[in-house]
Order: C-alpha cells, then sequence, then structure tokens
C-alpha cells in the first residue's frame, strides 16, 4: 500500500477538493501549518494529534470519523 492509499490521506484530499479548497486555504481554515495539510495528504503524516484532525474536520464541515475512515 502507497503513503497516499492511507484512508486519511485519500479522505482529507477528496473532501478538500470537494469543497474546492487549496492546500493552504484549508490550513489558514483550521488554523494549522500549511506543511501539515501537504504531509498528511503525501501520506508523510499518518498519525496526526487529535487537535489537528479535530480543526480539519471542523474547517472541512464534516465529523472526526468521516475524516479518517
Amino acid at each position: 500500500m502507497s503513503k497516499q492509499d492511507f484512508p486519511l490521506a485519500k479522505n482529507l484530499k477528496k473532501l478538500r477538493e470537494k469543497k474546492g479548497l487549496s492546500q493552504d486555504r484549508l490550513a489558514k481554515l483550521a488554523d494549522v501549518a500549511n506543511n501539515t495539510i501537504i504531509k498528511i495528504e503525501q501520506g508523510e503524516n499518518i498519525n496526526p494529534t487529535l487537535d489537528t484532525l479535530k480543526k480539519m474536520a471542523k474547517a472541512l464541515d464534516v465529523s472526526v470519523d468521516e475524516l479518517i475512515q
């Protein structure tokens, strides 16, 4: 399984693009570093903090469960 096949990596990118957001815009809305978004989508950060997950989910208007499954 490639790094980008992790559910979080795929879901984050899919949900972000569905909302029409750039990585940078999502980072600003979620109040996380742009580099954090990039690393998660690339599968380099497969274990972000719960706080980061909550912020991204809120910015995308989804539940944390929806984001990670």
